[in-house]
């Protein structure tokens, strides 16, 4: 007969399939919060799940899950990237194993991949997630890099929320920003009103004679941008040599990507995660005045090597 889950192995087995399950549902991917918001909205939590950690004021049931999340990662079940957490083909697979056995599976290749990346030895730290000290002696640097991942969640939902409080307007001078930093030139920016479809053309040069020139159509809305707005954007592609980026804050639907990847007509499809992991990758490179469109502050954690 096999020893009984402790409790918290029991709550993190219920949360961390349910989160897998949220993201199968998805489509494969979801911001890493919305997975958080949408386990806990489906999940029953009974009270001492939902109860917060003394120490730290976290709820119970969020932390474990982020902790044990690192056992899906190392397992292969579980991808995040800037915020965003992607189910992969054997995390889907995983589903089938149940609960208790998805769980069991994660954490043995995490001591698998601890096993096989030795630490020096580091003073044991007991972390408020962990009741089966027979599991795993030491979790200081799982609990690190859990910590970690959650806060680099946190500031991309920021981020997102301050982008999407934008309006039309100021959310296109934040991407002709973005295009200026990347070393392209910005000579057109519709106004308000119609724009014919292209809200900015960006040059590779200040006189434009360098191919290609940049096309570039911007929607800032909840809905995700459709199939035919992206022919709409290939149709304007008439110069020799033109390209499109299709910026769209809500995203794109599966149809839309497919269309514009089996497209002899070359359009770049960036989404708001796109959109803000190139504003962090350039944005060193942004004007004073252009950074004030949206200000970033480095924060230094410790992060554990791989």
């Amino acid at each position: 007969m096999s020893k009984p889950l402790a409790p918290s192995k029991q709550l993190a087995a219920k949360v961390s399939y349910a989160a897998l399950k949220i993201l199968k549902a998805k489509g494969g991917e979801a911001p890493g919060k919305d997975v958080v918001d949408e386990v806990g909205k489906t999940v029953e939590l009974d009270d001492w799940a939902k109860s917060t950690y003394e120490k730290t004021g976290k709820i119970r049931w969020e932390s474990i899950l982020h902790f044990y999340s690192i056992d899906l990662i190392k397992a292969g079940f579980l991808v995040k990237k800037k915020g965003v957490w992607y189910l992969t083909p054997e995390g889907d697979a995983a589903l089938a194993l149940g609960e208790v056995e998805l769980l069991a599976t994660a954490s043995q290749a995490y001591r698998s991949w601890r096993e096989a990346n030795p630490k020096k030895e580091k003073e044991d730290i007991k972390s408020d997630v962990i009741d089966d000290d027979s599991d795993r002696k030491s979790v200081t640097e799982q609990a690190q890099e859990a910590t970690l991942q959650e806060m680099e969640e946190l500031a991309n939902e920021g981020l997102r929320n301050q982008i999407n409080s934008l309006n039309p307007y100021e959310f296109q001078d934040l991407v002709g920003a973005l295009l200026r930093a990347m070393g392209y030139h910005t000579p057109f920016i519709a106004p308000k009103g119609k724009d014919g479809g292209v809200d900015i053309i960006a040059y590779q040069d200040p006189l434009g004679v360098v191919a290609p020139r940049i096309k570039v159509q911007i929607k800032h809305r909840e809905s995700s941008a459709s199939v035919d707005e992206v022919r709409q954007l290939m149709g304007l592609l008439q110069r020799d040599g033109d390209v499109g980026i299709f910026v769209s804050s809500g995203g794109f639907t599966y149809d839309t990507k497919m269309t514009a990847r089996a497209s002899h007509i070359h359009v770049e499809l960036i989404d708001l995660d796109r959109l803000i992991e190139l504003w962090h990758e350039f944005y060193s490179k942004l004007e004073d005045e252009d950074k004030n469109r949206l200000r970033l502050k480095p924060i230094y954690f410790y992060e554990p090597i791989n």
